[in-house]
């Protein structure tokens, strides 16, 4: 089974591409699936889809052609499937605070659902074999970093404060009750949220593996656009997801000869160069802008014509790991590529048995192993294109912050 995540910009063209490599992997006979990411959906707009203007079939996939379906979700249903109790509490604590009932609904739906639902049909179709391939039409760069670091951010806080935080709510609710009419979280709410996490299990693992999972950036021979591609492929990275191939679309095709474009066309010839350099030795699949517009079954298929030519959509176009942890001469290692990174763009924090790592604006957290939590000094530098992390053993350390330490990369 294959997961291919097609991600970029807004407006590069990620949906067109995602939809034309469905029509071509379902055209060799594999059973795919393309799910939108975006909650802006327009998939069934591209395969030009007679229904009215807002269904998305209650959620549910729909055949659009042989071996292949497209599903938009729909929140609502999904508030009913997966959120029940979660919902229901929420809208109880807005209601308390004098918000009408059927305005606490709807501001109960919190950022976030939409995409843990997402999460969860991905981890059931992988777990069930259902489909050979899953196209994911992704939201907007920031969006989609966000959907990808839910498995990890719901680990630390199960991990780190969920189970303390039943615990008060189970004590503290008899006392709360006498004293305000706020209500505390009941036992049916922690159930669903322990429920809601055991059904994710498992994703995070399918996300990560660069045989099963990678990722393709769309984007355009742009500076701007080719900016937004850099950090996109960093931040991948930081998630430990491979990017296997970047699509420059919209490029100029040499038969546009009118002088208008001369500048418009060197200027993208210059970008394209950029874009080579940057990426290498990810692969570069390069598309030109079309005539018209692409909508439907036919042009969608010419778009994967010129993407792919005779190569299989599902092959993985480069192997490297992002992310590695290996131990020498006692020590343990972990590399985590990070291209186009200065040193002081990253803070690293150890404390206990999580690694933080900030870059920008996005932070990861990274639960160590039980040895390697152990260690007392860490310390890191950025080699090319690689951060190198490496752990301390106990005895080799020198400073003891019980196991606490903010660290930053070496010259």
């Amino acid at each position: 089974m294959r997961i291919l995540f097609f991600a970029g910009k807004g407006g590069v063209g990620k949906t067109s591409v995602a939809a034309a490599t469905g029509i071509k992997t379902a055209q060799a006979g594999k059973k795919t699936l393309i799910m939108s990411l975006d909650v802006a959906h327009s998939l069934g707009d591209i395969f030009d889809l007679e229904r009215d203007l807002i269904d998305q079939n209650r959620g549910r996939p729909i055949e659009v052609g042989k071996n292949l379906w497209i599903q938009e979700l729909d929140i609502q249903e999904e508030i009913q499937n997966n959120w029940g109790d979660i919902h229901k509490y929420i809208s109880t604590l807005l209601n308390t605070t004098g918000l009408d009932e059927v305005l606490a609904e709807e501001l109960a739906v919190l950022p976030g659902m939409e995409e843990i639902s997402l999460l969860l049909y991905i981890n059931r179709y992988a777990q069930a074999k259902k489909y050979d391939a899953i196209l994911l039409d992704c939201a907007p760069t920031g969006e989609s970093l966000r959907f990808i670091s839910i498995p990890t951010t719901l680990e630390w806080y199960i991990k780190k404060v969920f189970k303390l935080e039943r615990a008060i709510a189970r004590f503290a609710r008899p006392v709360a009750k006498r004293f305000y009419d706020v209500p505390l979280p009941g036992e049916d709410y922690f159930k669903a949220v322990e429920y809601l996490f055991q059904r994710l299990q498992g994703v995070e693992e399918i996300l990560a593996d660069p045989n099963v999972t990678t990722v393709r950036l769309v984007t355009n021979p742009e500076k701007i656009v080719l900016k937004e591609t850099q950090r996109a492929l960093m931040y991948f990275s930081l998630y430990k997801m491979t990017t296997d191939a970047v699509i420059i679309n919209r490029i100029l095709p040499d038969q546009v000869k009118d002088a208008y474009f001369d500048d418009w066309r060197e200027r993208q010839a210059e970008y394209i160069r950029q874009a080579e350099a940057y990426f290498s030795p990810i692969p570069i699949f390069p598309i030109n802008l079309f005539r018209g517009e692409i909508l439907g079954s036919e042009s969608l298929g010419l778009l994967a014509d010129q993407i792919y030519g005779d190569r299989d959509p599902l092959e993985r176009f480069f192997v490297g790991e992002p992310y590695s942890l290996d131990k020498a001469d006692g020590k343990y290692q972990m590399k985590i590529r990070l291209p186009f990174l200065q040193k002081n763009d990253i803070d690293l924090n150890k404390v206990a048995d999580e690694l933080i790592i900030r870059v920008g604006s996005f932070k990861r957290h990274v639960l160590l192993p039980r040895q390697v939590a152990a260690s007392k000094s860490v310390n890191a530098r950025l080699e090319g294109a690689d951060l190198l992390i490496q752990f301390e053993p106990e005895s080799a350390g020198k400073e003891d912050n019980h196991g606490r330490g903010k660290k930053r990369c070496a010259p």
